[in-house]
């Protein structure tokens, strides 16, 4: 939260000064590039959080069963769709007067749509491939305890080849990402950031050409 409380600006300063009518668009473009934006960032948590749950299927010895396979394929298709929306509005950009490049609004908009939605569903599987342990396993400290630390190593261990340590570590990464602290980021953000779901549906139904959209429908069925 910041508090402008008896503020002067420099006259030089002043980035618009009066100039009103600009003001709405200014808006929408900083909030284009923001939400655009959102499939770059997201996404680069994303391939962690996908990383660490291959990890811990192999450490588990999971990797190979065909629904794993098909849950981690899922993460990564909904990964990418969010990248893609991201290059798309990039690619479909164009010049403004100044010579400054902005995004295509609707695209953006569209990107940032998806973003409130796909992270939770690769948070989901990537909790679903870790297991219920992701919750009920004990600290990592507890290895080291002289009264449990034998039980821990014993029976945290995952496949064979891998040690408790390993595994608890890509556990608590996931736990983090998807429950934790890096969930904030990772997933309140994913809603709020950039403004909440409602804000990019309303700029979706009014950048979008629903009367030529409409015009294609009538022309198909004969309709003049």
């Amino acid at each position: 939260m910041v508090v402008f409380d008896d503020v002067f600006v420099q006259e030089e300063w002043i980035f618009m000064n009066g100039e009103y009518s600009m003001a709405g668009l200014l808006v929408e473009l900083f909030a284009a590039h923001h939400r655009a934006s959102y499939g770059g960032c997201k996404v680069g948590v994303g391939d962690v959080l996908i990383g660490a749950t291959s990890a811990i299927a192999e450490a588990q010895g999971t990797e190979k069963a065909s629904h794993v396979k098909d849950k981690l394929a899922e993460m990564i298709h909904l990964n990418e769709t969010l990248h893609a929306g991201a290059l798309a509005s990039a690619l479909k950009g164009f010049c403004t007067p100044s010579g400054a490049y902005a995004v295509d609004p609707l695209l953006a908009n569209v990107c940032k749509l998806n973003v409130t939605r796909f992270p939770f569903e690769i948070s989901r599987l990537a909790q679903d491939i870790a297991g219920g342990i992701l919750v009920t396993m004990p600290s990592l400290q507890g290895k080291d305890d002289p009264h449990i630390g034998g039980y821990v190593k014993k029976y945290l261990v995952g496949k064979e080849g891998t040690d408790s340590e390993k595994r608890m570590r890509i556990l608590r990464l996931i736990e983090n990402m998807t429950l934790g602290t890096g969930a904030v980021s990772y997933l309140t953000e994913s809603i709020h950031g950039a403004g909440s779901p409602q804000a990019q549906k309303i700029m979706i139904t009014r950048l979008a050409d629903l009367e030529t959209a409409k015009s294609y429908a009538f022309k198909l069925c004969g309709i003049e």
